[in-house]
Formats: structure tokens, sequence, C-alpha cells
């Protein structure tokens, strides 16, 4: 059983994540280097940043982890 996400070159442990972003980040900047990535927002403020097949696998990891999978 994974204990780790792989998310935006980072080997996240499940247990930091407190939620992942259903939809990409939109925000209209033109120097926006986020555009279209998932947040996942981790405890203590920080946040990664994830491709949609990141956020996918770190969202079945944690299904996975909680024992719904």
């Amino acid at each position: 059983m994974p204990i780790f996400a792989s998310i935006d070159d980072k080997h996240v442990p499940l247990y930091r994540i407190l939620w992942i972003s259903d939809l990409p980040h939109y925000c209209g900047s033109d120097e926006c280097e986020r555009e279209g990535w998932y947040e996942v927002k981790l405890d203590a403020g920080e946040s990664v940043w994830a491709s949609g097949e990141q956020r996918d696998a770190a969202l079945e990891a944690l299904e996975s982890w909680q024992g719904g999978r």
C-alpha cells in the first residue's frame, strides 16, 4: 500500500494532504505558471501543484490508503 504520492517532482506523504482541487487553476494572468495545474493543499499552509495524471494518481492512492479500494 503506497504512503506517498508523486506530485511535482516530490514524494508527498499521503497523511499531509488536506485537499485536492477538482478543477485546474485559472487566474487569467499572462505571467501565471500554474495555469491548468491542480492545487494539492498540504498541512502547515503549504501547497504543491499536480498535473491531471498526478492528481488522479494521488486521489487513487488516498482512496486505497483509506481502504476505499
